[in-house]
């Protein structure tokens, strides 16, 4: 069986960055005022939720907290995923990120757990809500949970974690306007009950917006097909290559929250030409599906009778 063939792929793709690119850089002093304002702000709904005897504000520092957690875990990824490659960790320390992007998703959960038990109780026994000062709190958190995810703005579209402290951040936004109108509607309606249903509506929306990075997170973390890759479409392109016969041993996961990587083994007709090919169908690979990390292994039709790992019921 000829040896493997490799065709490593380093350039963007339809806005995401592919091959060793990992969080750039500029990103770590969004991850500091990032992580310093909503910090500071935490504390400050601690503080003001537990004087104004507000469950909503409780709700959301509890919330905020989680993300406070999780722009930390996600800068220590993306410094580890700038670091280079060793002979122990032959691809880096990428995968951290997907670590970094389960946790953040089980923090949330846990999070979640805690704030509807807590809003459940209070509903059962409304108590007086402060409603000015919570308004006051919570009219600051959409600025700064606003101006927090706008930060993260340009490197959303090419990384999980980004992408995931943008939609938190954006996500206590909103909540904190919610929590604003239900203090606004509590003041005007005298209905002590509304603040506690808020925590609980803050709760829906933080379990919610937390499925699809949990989703995202164990497919990355099992070498699940990304999710914007059609397994079928790269198989197909592969067999309709000049001089393919058969296509087997196809394999695509994320190597890790910016990365994919593909294997496969391609029969071909002509093995000696198909290997001159391959750096063309990198390309091909990376500007089609944004793969950028191929490996790719040329067989003749007596070595793929030999091969072990034809059979599709083999890894």
């Amino acid at each position: 069986m000829p040896d493997l063939h490799h065709a490593h792929g380093h350039h963007s793709h339809g806005g995401q960055s592919h091959g060793h690119s990992h969080a750039p850089a500029h990103l770590d002093r969004a991850f500091a005022i990032g992580v310093a304002l909503n910090g500071g702000f935490v504390i400050a709904e601690v503080v003001f939720g537990l004087a104004a005897n507000s469950m909503a504000l409780l709700s959301d520092a509890a919330h905020n907290l989680g993300d406070v957690l999780a722009l930390l875990l996600a800068w220590g990824a993306a410094w580890l995923g700038r670091q280079p490659p060793s002979a122990r960790r032959t691809y880096g320390w990428g995968r951290s990120s997907v670590l970094a992007s389960l946790t953040n998703a089980m923090v949330l959960l846990i999070s979640v757990g805690a704030i509807a038990l807590e809003a459940i109780h209070r509903l059962l026994a409304p108590e007086p809500v402060a409603e000015v000062t919570v308004m006051a709190v919570a009219a600051t958190g959409i600025l700064i949970n606003g101006g927090s995810a706008l930060l993260f703005l340009r490197g959303r579209e090419g990384d999980l974690n980004i992408r995931a402290q943008f939609v938190h951040l954006t996500a206590d936004a909103a909540v904190s306007a919610g929590v604003v109108i239900a203090a606004l509607a509590t003041r005007a309606t005298g209905w002590q009950w509304l603040d506690p249903a808020a925590g609980l509506v803050i709760a829906i929306v933080i379990a919610m917006g937390t499925w699809g990075l949990l989703r995202d997170s164990i497919d990355l973390a099992m070498d699940a097909v990304p999710g914007d890759i059609a397994r079928t479409d790269v198989h197909d392109f592969l067999a309709a290559l000049p001089g393919v016969i058969e296509v087997h041993d196809l394999h695509i996961w994320g190597l890790s929250t910016t990365e994919i990587a593909l294997t496969a083994h391609l029969v071909c007709d002509d093995a000696d030409g198909s290997e001159r090919r391959l750096h063309q169908l990198n390309d091909e690979l990376r500007h089609r599906f944004g793969i950028g990390h191929a490996t790719l292994q040329i067989e003749n039709d007596m070595d793929a009778a030999l091969c072990r790992l034809r059979p599709h019921d083999v890894v």
